[in-house]
């Protein structure tokens, strides 16, 4: 992705064009949280930013573009994996990290919009597919560990084991069913815990 001629937004800049940058991805992340993806219009984010509208244009082109840079870069910018020395203890902070995210009334609404406009938008889901293994090679560590110290079968899908982690708590975040909260993070980390020592998830 940081390659010359890779896809508009994309190349990492510096000095003056990194602070158009993040003032632009800040823009884009408060107008897809407020309005959605369908609301998401280049020249209000060039207003809110304070940048010039032919600034955004030529750089992102497109509000596809647009969400693929925000997402690489709230990647670049996540908060990286724990190690606490167990895995019960790493999946669970994992859980209430995802828990947290998922209820910040910033963040909660704008996964949503972008998740939501993946499923009609081939090159936002492709951005969000990057951003997601992203954070799952990021946290898979932590199941390779368990790995290592014995706490897990050997052949262990790792990436599989922290995708089992998020994806009840999604469940509960797109479709309403219970409360997201901390005891919601801390049963979807033992659920996978417990499948992961059984085997489920050797490949």
């Amino acid at each position: 992705m940081d390659v010359e001629g890779g896809e508009p937004g994309m190349v990492r800049p510096g000095g003056r064009t990194a602070r158009v940058r993040d003032a632009v991805l800040r823009a884009a992340g408060d107008a897809l949280a407020e309005h959605g993806f369908g609301g998401l219009d280049l020249a209000d984010v060039a207003r809110r930013a304070e940048v010039g509208k032919t600034t955004v244009y030529r750089r992102w082109s497109t509000p596809a573009g647009l969400v693929a840079d925000l997402l690489a870069d709230m990647a670049d910018q996540s908060v990286p994996r724990t190690d606490l020395g167990s895995l019960e203890q790493d999946l669970t902070a994992n859980a209430r990290l995802v828990v947290r995210t998922l209820t910040d009334p910033r963040q909660g609404a704008l996964f949503t919009s972008v998740i939501a406009a993946a499923t009609c938008d081939a090159r936002t889901a492709e951005a969000l597919h990057r951003f997601y293994e992203v954070r799952v090679t990021e946290w898979a560590g932590c199941v390779r560990a368990a790995i290592g110290r014995g706490e897990l079968p050997a052949g262990t899908d790792a990436s599989e084991v922290i995708r089992a982690v998020s994806a009840p708590l999604y469940y509960r975040l797109l479709t309403g069913g219970g409360a997201l909260d901390e005891a919601a993070a801390d049963r979807a980390a033992e659920a996978a815990a417990v499948a992961a020592r059984a085997g489920v998830y050797v490949s």
